[in-house]
């Protein structure tokens, strides 16, 4: 009897031994999931939201991640967000300068859950801010147009007047005056991410006013402007994105915002049981952040290239 009754505690041991080490292997091979918030234009503009999306694709074929995500139409981002953080994400990410108010409101509601917040910068510890020296990229793109322009007339198109865009803004233009001072940089601003009729109206303004270099960032109203330059048979650069394919007779190459870069990192970080520490983290030509995609339908002089190796700082 005695021998029956250790052989039962034995063997309830190595079963509770058993299920201890099941529970962590499951806790240790628990997948990493993340909830991505778009920007109000959604997936398909070619520039931010899909970089986005194409990092998190990355990680989940590389790293084993999954992820869902929103596209906010509605311009409802609190809704969105939370729908998504009530999915149990480990952590919640949100594109532009629209989505700061939905990820301020829920980060205090919600102290325990990570966010991530790009292009603008948040005060709550829960969330981690990152910004891009985009002035740094768009300064290279100012030199290529500066070097490049016959007319001495290049455009510059924004989105909506805020602090990112006005940084490609000033990149743009420094770049253009510091290899050509007598060249005119026109400026506008269409004041919408997401009317693409409103950037071919811009460029063609900019067109007959002897502009022949365009660089647009304006989300979706850049796509419009990039096409408008291919009818145009004037040059342009992309943005956030290699946007060669969107215009291939016109678009030189483009200033890269490597987000999806950015947050592949950072899931690769969670992947590792790290914790993300919140505070902004931000990246220029130096840790890789932004650059310059391949050059193509122009090819640069030996000083051309060499004034723009030594700006990018290869």
């Amino acid at each position: 009897m005695k021998r029956h009754w250790f052989g039962l505690l034995l063997l309830g041991t190595l079963l509770m031994g058993c299920n201890s080490q099941e529970a962590v292997s499951e806790e240790k091979n628990k997948e990493i999931s993340a909830g991505l918030l778009v920007t109000e234009s959604g997936l398909g503009d070619d520039s931010f939201s899909d970089s986005a999306f194409r990092g998190l694709e990355q990680a989940r074929d590389e790293l084993g991640i999954t992820f869902d995500y929103r596209e906010p139409f509605d311009k409802n981002y609190e809704k969105h967000m939370k729908d998504l953080i009530e999915q149990g994400h480990d952590v919640i990410i949100g594109l532009g300068y629209n989505s700061q108010g939905a990820i301020d409101a829920l980060a205090e509601g919600y102290p325990e859950q990570p966010f991530v917040l790009i292009d603008a910068v948040s005060e709550f510890e829960n969330v981690t801010s990152i910004t891009f020296k985009e002035d740094e990229g768009s300064y290279l793109i100012g030199l290529i147009a500066g070097m490049r322009t016959e007319s001495d007339v290049v455009g510059f198109i924004g989105g909506e007047r805020i602090p990112v865009v006005e940084r490609f803004e000033k990149g743009f233009v420094d770049g253009v005056e510091q290899v050509n001072p007598e060249a005119e940089v026109l400026v506008n601003y269409a004041e919408t991410f997401d009317d693409d009729r409103k950037g071919a109206e811009i460029t063609r303004s900019m067109v007959e006013q002897g502009a022949d270099y365009i660089f647009p960032a304006a989300g979706f109203t850049g796509i419009g402007a990039l096409k408008e330059a291919q009818k145009q048979g004037v040059y342009a650069f992309g943005v956030d994105s290699d946007q060669f394919f969107v215009a291939e007779k016109a678009v030189v190459t483009s200033m890269l915002k490597n987000l999806d870069v950015a947050l592949y990192d950072v899931m690769n970080q969670l992947v590792k049981g790290e914790q993300l520490k919140g505070g902004q983290i931000t990246l220029g030509v130096k840790e890789k952040g932004v650059g310059l995609a391949p050059i193509r339908l122009i090819e640069l002089t030996a000083e051309q290239q060499e004034t723009l190796d030594k700006e990018s700082g290869q």
